[in-house]
């Protein structure tokens, strides 16, 4: 069977995209506007942190020795000899009976080997404007070491904190924040151009037309692309007709796009123009895959740049997205970490599929701490509104074609579950 006809195993399918999608240019950027990017490079610290041996407390830094007989009957008085803000160092050395008041995070004073808590001694106060008093009482023994942050202990100079590919979260930033970074180098947003192919397809907020339909996939895959970091190029509705479609796919080229992406067309319909386009002024690699829904999906490159052709109805265009596109967007941008999150969930009720491997929308929820699933209703690829009540898709394998009631299954979760 020829290479472009044949039905191709999902993995195979997304290896074929993978391998001809390439890692975009690296450029710098500043930190505030790094949120939701990928690292081109790994980030190693440049220091230990903590920078010094820190107060974890408000309190007093002290000789732990000095309170080994202290309790609520005896307490052991201490003498104050300095005080210490956070972000001050005070050149002292306590000695035996002494001690220094300190805030936390501010430099343990040489000598001192632990820290009692405000709440442990008869000066319970924190008002900043209270002045530091010249003795206090301790209440039970301190433990040498006791709230004391030790240089280096949460990260080792040299360390390697975050991997190269990693998608940057508001944490990520501020662990690079504190280890004095303001700027790093992460792969180029992929620039996306998405158009939708068919005569019966509204913008939404048109007139409706009898034998006319509004366009869902437009909409749904420019949020999917922005949600993988990728900025989207919306080319609007291309009619059937090959001269349009060639106009679309070329002004796509003279905007310098990284990936085009289409809905419907590339399928074996009279007025699927997009695949043909695509065979003749560029290159088809493959356009059907052994899955559902979603078998009808192109990919080739029109002149130089890939193209994916999913199909036009909406949970086809979606899975595909999820399967084949967002890997690809994901990769351009320097991550292998492009596969959705996988559990094990317990069917609650028997599922069916024709033997092609297979994404059910369904709905996963926790009962009697097992995770369970059950699907969204009917399965039909245009009924959209089963995905949006699903928040997970059930990966059937290939040459399955039902489990029971009660078995496992992989599930790919899409959002959050209670």
């Amino acid at each position: 069977m020829n290479q472009k006809t044949e039905l191709l195993v999902v993995s195979e399918a997304r290896q074929r995209i993978l391998d001809k999608i390439p890692v975009l240019d690296v450029q710098e950027i500043s930190l505030d506007q790094a949120i939701g990017r990928y690292l081109a490079e790994p980030v190693q610290a440049q220091f230990a942190f903590p920078l010094f041996d820190n107060s974890a407390m408000d309190g007093f830094a002290i000789k732990a020795e000095n309170t080994l007989e202290a309790s609520r009957t005896t307490p052991v008085s201490l003498n104050v000899v300095a005080d210490i803000p956070a972000g001050s160092l005070v050149n002292v050395e306590i000695q035996n009976g002494e001690a220094v008041r300190i805030m936390t995070g501010a430099a343990i004073p040489t000598g001192a080997n632990a820290v009692v808590p405000v709440e442990l001694t008869n000066f319970n106060f924190r008002q900043t404007v209270l002045s530091a008093p010249s003795q206090f009482l301790v209440y039970q023994p301190i433990q040498t070491g006791a709230n004391i942050r030790r240089r280096g202990e949460d990260i080792p100079a040299g360390a390697v904190v975050l991997a190269k590919g990693q998608r940057i979260r508001p944490q990520d930033a501020g662990l690079m924040s504190m280890l004095g970074l303001s700027k790093i180098n992460i792969s180029r947003s992929p620039k996306i151009a998405i158009l939708s192919s068919g005569d019966e397809l509204l913008p939404a907020g048109a007139p409706l037309i009898p034998g006319k339909i509004y366009d869902a996939n437009m909409s749904m895959l420019v949020g999917l692309v922005e949600r993988t970091g990728a900025e989207a190029v919306n080319l609007g509705i291309v009619p059937d007709n090959p001269e349009t479609v060639r106009q679309a796919l070329q002004k796509a080229i003279d905007l310098n796009v990284d990936l085009i992406l289409s809905s419907a067309g590339v399928s074996v319909g009279a007025l699927d123009f997009i695949r043909n386009v695509l065979e003749q002024d560029g290159q088809l690699d493959f356009w059907r895959v052994n899955m559902r829904p979603g078998k009808p999906l192109a990919f080739g490159h029109y002149m130089s740049c890939p193209f994916i052709g999913l199909p036009g109805n909406p949970v086809s265009a979606f899975v595909g997205f999820e399967v084949f596109v967002r890997p690809a967007i994901i990769q351009m941008q320097g991550s292998l970490d492009f596969l959705r999150p996988s559990i094990r969930v317990q069917l609650e009720e028997e599922v069916r599929s024709d033997g092609r491997e297979t994404f059910l929308r369904a709905i996963v929820t926790k009962k009697n701490g097992e995770l369970v699933a059950r699907l969204t209703g009917h399965q039909g690829s245009g009924n959209l509104l089963s995905l949006v009540q699903a928040n997970a898709l059930l990966l059937i394998p290939s040459g399955v074609k039902s489990l029971p009631s009660g078995g496992q299954v992989e599930a790919w979760l899409l959002d959050s579950f209670e």
